[in-house]
């Protein structure tokens, strides 16, 4: 997706943000947040918001010589998640179509973003979960339904700690053997890696990767040959969270976009209301 002005503005905030969540030095503040307005000044409109996010955090890490800033955060809220899992099982095994609830209940885990929300606590996690049926809905269901029934290989592209445990309900009701998942190749945020997911056993349910990258999304050219291929052969792409989409909306395939709808540009981008929980089928081009 084309950087918009209003990315801008919110890269250099979040930047200043992320800068204060790692280290109370404000000599390491004000020079990510002139970083910041360095790379913002040069930016153009064919950059995304992740890659731009890649380099500070990138340098966030060399200036405090911490390999990973957002670590204590991550442990906690896949903790938190991990309690939360046996009753949300429940809930989905007796739902009356356990197929839409664990959709629902895996876009709801998008809210763990410390990017968008660096002081995000547990009751702002319950209180989607206890939001999740009632808040408004966009997608074709039976699109993603009947599609995943028949799909030989899907990768699903995880987005943050947390969010991956409930991603698990949704990976359950998938053809067993038919699906990889597909995390960070690095620290960056509280974005989930393979020492993430193995934590909460992602691994026992389906074939877990890395994408080779540090970057808070899908950069294509900077991922590892292997996940590009893995990426290529896919029959079926399901990708988590704005970074995702930020990062994979015009790419050349056919992508499942799940995500909670939390800025005005991707409001924009998608024609959805700010809260909206949104599945968005993103077409490839035709060739020729």
């Amino acid at each position: 997706m084309n950087l918009e002005l209003d990315c801008i503005s919110c890269f250099v905030r979040n930047a200043l943000a992320a800068a204060r969540f790692a280290t109370p030095d404000t000599d390491v503040h004000e020079r990510i947040l002139r970083e910041a307005l360095q790379i913002a000044a040069a930016s153009d409109s064919t950059q995304s918001a992740p890659a731009m996010s890649q380099y500070i955090h990138r340098r966030l890490r060399e200036l405090t010589g911490i390999a990973d800033v957002y670590q204590d955060a991550k442990q906690r809220f896949n903790a938190l998640a991990l309690e939360l899992l046996p009753e949300l099982q429940t809930k989905v095994s007796q739902a009356e179509d356990p197929f839409a609830s664990a959709v629902r209940l895996a876009i709801a885990g998008n809210v763990i973003d410390l990017g968008l929300n660096g002081s995000l606590k547990e009751v702002d996690i319950r209180r989607s979960l206890q939001e999740v049926l009632t808040e408004p809905f966009f997608g074709d269901m039976h699109l993603f339904r009947t599609t995943l029934s028949t799909a030989g290989r899907i990768l699903y592209l995880a987005d943050n700690t947390g969010e991956i445990v409930f991603d698990r309900l949704l990976i359950e009701q998938l053809p067993a053997g038919h699906v990889t998942v597909a995390v960070r190749g690095g620290p960056v945020l509280n974005d989930a890696t393979l020492t993430d997911a193995r934590a909460v056993g992602l691994d026992q349910i389906a074939e877990v990767i890395d994408n080779g990258s540090d970057a808070p999304g899908t950069i294509l050219d900077d991922c590892s040959r292997a996940f590009q291929d893995c990426f290529n052969r896919a029959d079926v792409i399901v990708a988590k969270g704005q970074g995702n989409f930020e990062s994979l909306r015009n790419a050349s395939r056919n992508i499942f976009f799940l995500l909670k709808i939390k800025c005005s540009v991707v409001a924009t981008q998608t024609g959805l209301a700010i809260g909206t929980q949104a599945l968005v089928y993103h077409h490839a081009a035709p060739i020729g």
